[in-house]
């Protein structure tokens, strides 16, 4: 059977080429991809030619679920059969460590669960503020990343409130009833203007940044998690430092690999001789990681506590330039795109 992948051969260009399967190393596993996440802000960016010093041929994709089908002979725990997730690519097979992948729960569809790829990535930022679960966080940008974003805050006990200017997100937003939504921030409203300990910005755009720093309490937050990929307006950087300055904040990047991929923790039997040898490898003693994440993701997707009706389309990889250039024109309403590759 013939494996295929998904390859940006040029600015604007996508195909669907096929590849082979390499040799399958001792601590990995393989398998056929059930689905992949693409990544809206950042495939498209890349699809375009607007990242600097981009070199095509490139070869997308950062999630996908995979049922395993061969192990590694070091490999435990897994056997062939299980549905993995991982931050595999667009691609018919994922290889992977076995350390690189999580077990799905049963009966969550393949579907659901690749959608914890996108929701970890903010969930660094619930992992390190300082802002603390009762206390007010605004989500400026409800595209895929800024949905997800308010809703794993409002799982977690804060105030969540989103800024969206496009009225069809907004409103996807409202009908769950879980959050207050407005299409400018509420620099005039006294309840929220200077009492906001967090803002998460998921929209890349400089006046969503700037607003945020007039609409945070002294010593909050504002966390750039979008990537400004091009100038979106005419703010002078001066205004965002004055108000950095005046309000004491912390004007921070929102970058999800501030913290290690995994825990590892301080093992006191190591030979000093290993230390010394390679003093970073060993452990890391990090209080979060990306995988542990993961895994809390794929639990309240589990348990049903981000609703996905309606902002979530499936599509099939046959056809990549002219799936890429639809959503570059934005025509899927839909925010979560997955691709099902079980029919190529």
């Amino acid at each position: 059977m013939s494996n295929f992948e998904i390859v940006f051969t040029d600015k604007e260009q996508a195909e669907l080429k096929s590849y082979e399967d390499v040799p399958l190393p001792d601590h990995h596993v393989r398998g056929s991809t059930l689905t992949s996440l693409i990544s809206i802000g950042t495939e498209t960016a890349v699809f375009k030619g607007d990242l600097k010093n981009i070199k095509y041929p490139l070869h997308p994709g950062y999630a996908s679920v995979f049922e395993v089908e061969e192990c590694g002979t070091e490999v435990s725990g897994i056997k062939p059969g299980d549905r993995l997730f991982s931050m595999g690519p667009h691609r018919s097979t994922q290889q992977l460590n076995a350390r690189a992948t999580l077990p799905i729960p049963q009966g969550m569809s393949a579907e659901t669960a690749v959608i914890a790829r996108l929701m970890g990535v903010t969930m660094t930022t619930l992992m390190t503020t300082a802002a603390r679960p009762g206390e007010q966080v605004v989500v400026c940008g409800a595209g895929p990343v800024g949905y997800l974003a308010a809703h794993m805050f409002r799982i977690s006990g804060y105030e969540v409130m989103v800024v969206e200017p496009d009225a069809s997100r907004r409103q996807k937003l409202a009908a769950t009833g879980l959050f207050p939504t407005y299409e400018a921030m509420p620099l005039n409203d006294p309840e929220i203007s200077g009492k906001v300990a967090l803002v998460i910005d998921c929209s890349g755009h400089e006046q969503a940044v700037l607003d945020g720093c007039n609409v945070v309490r002294m010593r909050g937050e504002v966390v750039l998690v979008a990537c400004p990929w091009r100038r979106l307006s005419d703010i002078y950087a001066h205004e965002i430092l004055f108000a950095v300055f005046n309000r004491i904040l912390l004007l921070r990047s929102g970058w999800e690999f501030e913290i290690p991929l995994y825990n590892q923790e301080y093992l006191a039997n190591i030979a000093l001789t290993e230390i010394v040898e390679d003093p970073h490898s060993r452990y890391n003693n990090s209080r979060f990681d990306i995988f542990s994440g993961f895994a809390t993701a794929l639990k309240w997707l589990e348990q049903g506590r981000v609703p996905l009706e309606g902002v979530l389309r499936t599509l099939t990889p046959e056809n990549p330039n002219e799936l890429y250039h639809a959503i570059m024109q934005r025509e899927f309403e839909e925010t979560l795109l997955v691709l099902d590759w079980t029919k190529v």
